[in-house]
């Protein structure tokens, strides 16, 4: 296909005109004494919130601290991958949950410590599992890939006001809660929110290789609820195995007993 005629003129005309601009900007360019404004102060805020983890970063491990205990695991974007770790702790037994999520699958693991052998009476393998999606009553039970920020860091960082730097890229500000909707949900039980509700300190860290290391809020008191910590640890970025998905040999259909446990 042959370019029209009027469209070709219009481009030289143009390179001309850019040819002679160039020119005499090389000319005078040495003359110019004008002083060029200076470049404006980096923004804290901004500098965090490039710091959190996207869809472009190797696989990294993370861990989230709270009143409820601590869940740790590995972040893969490329392979929209994710390990979760759970450990819950009765008065009888220590419940170890895992699973791993690769794309639309997800493979669970169940381990019972105890008196008991809780895990023999349900009859649940001791091996991975994979899930029926189809069979879990409720979707928010069974855990889905859900994006390279397990932590809601960048939710809570655009909460964040009073923002400032400071040595060895430590940061430090305080969270309102309130100026975002979503953190509402993803807060609930850590943080009572209200009319009265306080600005929540924060610190936060960002490693030498320019990723989010970690996040920390100073959680008030409030009520009967004492004074707790909600932290947030992103590491390892490119030195952690890739999440891929278990072969046949390494994981079974999961049994009836699998989702009775996760329905109950």
């Amino acid at each position: 296909m042959t370019q029209p005629t009027g469209t070709t003129v219009t481009s030289r005309r143009i390179a001309v005109a850019v040819v002679a601009l160039l020119t005499a900007a090389m000319v005078t360019g040495c003359d110019d004494d004008t002083p060029q404004a200076a470049p404006p102060p980096p923004d804290p805020k901004q500098e965090l919130l490039a710091a959190v983890p996207t869809e472009e970063d190797p696989a990294f491990r993370f861990v989230t601290r709270d009143t409820s205990g601590d869940v740790s695991g590995v972040v893969d974007p490329a392979n929209r991958g994710m390990d979760i770790d759970t450990v819950t702790k009765d008065k009888d037994f220590t419940l170890e949950m895992s699973f791993r999520m690769v794309d639309s699958r997800t493979w669970m693991k169940v381990n019972f410590k105890g008196s008991k052998d809780i895990q023999k009476l349900m009859k649940l393998p001791t091996k991975w599992m994979e899930m029926d999606p189809a069979k879990i009553e409720s979707p928010d039970t069974l855990p889905t890939y859900q994006g390279t920020d397990p932590g809601n860091a960048e939710a809570i960082i655009r909460a964040a006001s009073e923002v400032q730097a400071g040595e060895g890229g430590t940061y430090t500000g305080v969270i309102d809660l309130a100026t975002q909707p979503d953190l509402v949900e993803a807060m609930e039980g850590l943080v009572t929110l209200g009319d009265g509700t306080e600005p929540i300190p924060f610190t936060a860290v960002v490693g030498p290789d320019g990723n989010l290391a970690s996040l920390t809020l100073e959680i008030p008191p409030a009520g009967k609820k004492k004074a707790s910590e909600y932290v947030v640890e992103y590491s390892d970025f490119g030195s952690t195995p890739q999440i891929v998905a278990f072969t046949p040999d390494e994981a079974e259909p999961a049994p009836t007993s699998a989702y009775d446990l996760l329905n109950g």
